[in-house]
Order: C-alpha cells, then structure tokens, then sequence
C-alpha cells in the first residue's frame, strides 16, 4: 500500500467512529481554579432569554475539566470538548488555550 492510501483507510475510520460517537458539545470559558493535578474548574457564561420577563439573564456555570499536560493557568481562556467519564465530577476535556492571561 502507498502513503497516500494508508492515508485514505485511516480518514475513513476515523470518520466513521465520529458518525456513530456522535457530535460532541464545545465550550468556550476562563480558568478559574488550577489547583488540582490534572484538572481545571472552567467558567463559561452563557445568555438565557428569562421566560417571564423576557430580557436576556446571563447564566454561569461552572465545569471540572481534564488538562493532561498542566498547560492552562487561572484567567486563560479555553476551549473544552464533552468526552466520557473521566472522573466523578469531570465529563471533559481541555480541546486548546484560546488566549493566555495576560
């Protein structure tokens, strides 16, 4: 086989298993805690139309992510990606540091 086809196959599968795993949910949100090993809590904010009134409420919420390589420090903004369990509390994963604080 050439390169070129190897390259092909594994395009292929590749593609294949994000069919069946599905799409995976991205967030975008700033660090706010790096104490732990491995881990970051990550802040993202999002708008809510409130149902009643009717004016847009910002809402926080707050998610255990896993950083293997300790790269993101408090106040760096980043990008996470839904993954499976890897933990009781972490259900993601740290995709890129978006912008490093300052």
């Amino acid at each position: 086989m050439e390169a070129e086809e190897v390259k092909g196959l594994v395009a292929e599968v590749n593609a294949e298993k994000q069919r069946k795993r599905g799409l995976q949910k991205t967030r975008e949100g700033v660090v706010v805690s790096d104490k732990m090993d491995k881990s970051l809590v990550v802040s993202t904010v999002r708008l809510m139309k409130h149902p009643s009134f009717k004016k847009y409420v910002r809402v926080t919420k707050k998610f255990h992510v896993h950083d293997e390589k300790n790269e993101a420090k408090v106040g760096d903004r980043v990008q996470i990606i839904e993954t499976r369990p890897l933990s009781k509390t972490k259900r993601w994963r740290m995709l890129r540091i978006v912008e490093k604080a300052a």
